[in-house]
C-alpha cells in the first residue's frame, strides 16, 4: 500500500508514520513542501492520503480541499480545531475523515482504515448512482421512440415497444440503441 503523508512539519509527519509502523508491505511518501502539492502526489499515486494541517488558515484549508477534489482516493485530513465551515467544505472536497484534534500514533490505523472504507462505499454509491441515471435515460429515450412510433405508425403502446424490440433483435442491438437511433432519425425529419 501506499500511502502519502502530507505535512509542512516533520515533527507531525513522523507521529503519523509511527502510527503507520505496524502495516506489512506499505510504502510511505513524506511530503513537507506545498508547492507543486497535487503533481507530486499524482506521480506517487498513493493508495491513500493522510493531510496533517496542524491549525491552517482559510487560504491553506482551501487550497488542500482543490487537492482532495482533484483526487480519486481515500483522503485522511487531521486539523487540531473545529471549525463547522471546514468540515462541510471538506465533505464537498471528498475528504473521507476529517479528524479534529486527534493526531497520535495508536489512532493513525483505524482512521486509515475509516478513510478507506468510507472512500470504497461513497465510491459504490457514485457508481450505482451513474448506474441508474443511465437506466433511467435508456428508458426515458425508448418511451420517446415509443410515442413516435405510436404517433406515426398509429400503434398502440406494446405494439410499439414490440417493432423497437423485433428491430433490436434482428440488428443484435439493444432496444435503447434503436431508440435513440429513431429519435435521431425523426428529429432529422422533422427539423428538430
Amino acid at each position: 500500500m501506499k500511502i502519502a503523508i502530507v505535512d509542512e512539519s516533520a515533527a507531525r509527519a513522523s507521529i503519523i508514520e509511527e502510527g503507520l509502523a505496524q502495516l506489512d508491505d506499505r510504502e510511505v511518501f513524506i511530503l513537507t513542501d506545498r508547492h507543486g502539492l497535487l503533481a507530486r502526489i499524482q506521480e506517487i499515486a498513493p493508495d491513500v492520503v493522510l493531510i496533517d494541517l496542524g491549525n491552517p488558515s482559510r487560504d491553506v484549508l482551501e487550497e488542500y480541499f482543490a487537492v482532495s477534489r482533484a483526487l480519486a482516493r481515500p483522503i485522511a485530513m487531521f486539523v487540531d480545531e473545529s471549525d463547522d465551515d471546514a468540515i462541510a467544505a471538506s465533505i464537498d472536497a471528498g475528504v473521507s475523515a476529517y479528524v479534529v484534534d486527534g493526531l497520535s500514533a495508536g489512532r493513525i490505523r483505524p482512521l486509515l482504515d475509516l478513510a478507506v472504507r468510507r472512500f470504497n462505499a461513497f465510491a459504490r454509491l457514485q457508481t450505482d448512482l451513474a448506474e441508474a441515471q443511465g437506466k433511467l435515460a435508456e428508458r426515458e429515450s425508448i418511451d420517446k421512440a415509443k410515442r413516435i412510433l405510436m404517433d406515426s405508425k398509429r400503434l398502440s403502446e406494446p405494439q410499439a415497444y414490440a417493432e423497437l424490440r423485433k428491430k433490436a433483435m434482428s440488428s443484435n442491438r439493444r432496444i435503447a440503441d434503436i431508440a435513440e437511433a429513431l429519435i435521431t432519425a425523426h428529429d432529422l425529419l422533422e427539423g428538430n
